[in-house]
């Protein structure tokens, strides 16, 4: 049986978390959600594990909830706590996570790419929130962070109609980093996990925190937040470089010795 979740590692320092229901537009069956929060338990574990990226196999990203399964004796407890968990899951990991949106990006599927970082769309992705439509509300942060990506009233606009858009106008309203070739998605999205995993170690995922911290606090409150934090990281930064160089000295000395005895 093939499974729901594919998870490759790279030696660059970054995963790639695959949903594999191509057939079913990779939609979020009960199996799919507990291995994707298994996969992201796995990578938040690994030290080797500096990033995440999560795409899609065949045409979509992700459609959102399996209306299948749910017609077939859907347990509404069970789902609103595989959901928290995904979102729970991905929260708690502290490098960046990257959505290569290869196609349709659907309610569940939308909240899926806006709980990432950084959002990377092929040519071929479309994003709608069909809450509304489906009867329900979201309870993945869809209507907070959407806000504050393209704009209330654009927000608005998406949330209460259920309409679809294309990857260049979510581009244009700020939804997403890149537009890329479909050919060239999941290479442009290695190469910025790439160039985030070749930053300082540990420096990108305290700044991921800085960032998502101080966005929920008022401007004056963040700003002197970054300042106890920053003069933090340079005290730090400080006493690392004084032992490296504490460090290049003493093993000097060790070399200069072993020619002397030679």
């Amino acid at each position: 049986m093939t499974s729901p979740i594919l998870i490759d590692r790279h030696a660059a320092g970054y995963a790639v978390i695959t949903l594999n229901r191509p057939d079913a537009m990779n939609a979020l069956s009960r199996d799919l959600r507990e291995q994707f929060v298994s996969a992201f338990e796995s990578c938040q574990q690994d030290s080797n594990v500096k990033a995440v990226i999560v795409t899609g196999s065949g045409k979509a990203f992700c459609a959102g909830f399996d209306l299948k399964e749910m017609a077939s004796g859907f347990d509404a407890n069970v789902a609103e706590a595989s959901e928290n968990m995904i979102a729970t899951v991905m929260a708690n990991f502290d490098g960046p996570i990257i959505a290569a949106v290869n196609g349709f990006a659907i309610t569940g599927g939308f909240e899926l790419a806006l709980a990432c970082d950084v959002i990377i769309a092929s040519t071929n992705a479309k994003f709608a929130d069909t809450h509304a439509r489906v009867g329900v509300l979201p309870g993945w942060g869809l209507s907070q962070r959407l806000p504050r990506l393209i704009g209330l009233s654009r927000a608005k606009e998406m949330s209460f109609t259920g309409n679809t858009i294309d990857a260049q106008q979510a581009c244009e309203w700020g939804l997403v980093n890149h537009v890329v070739a479909p050919e060239a998605l999941l290479t442009s999205a290695q190469k910025l996990a790439e160039e985030m995993c070749g930053c300082v170690p540990g420096i990108v995922s305290k700044y991921k925190q800085l960032i998502d911290d101080g966005y929920s606090m008022p401007l004056v409150d963040a700003l002197e937040y970054e300042a106890e934090i920053g003069m933090q990281s340079a005290k730090a930064a400080s006493a690392a470089m004084i032992a490296q160089r504490r460090e290049q000295v003493l093993a000097r000395g060790r070399d200069q010795g072993k020619n002397q005895k030679d």
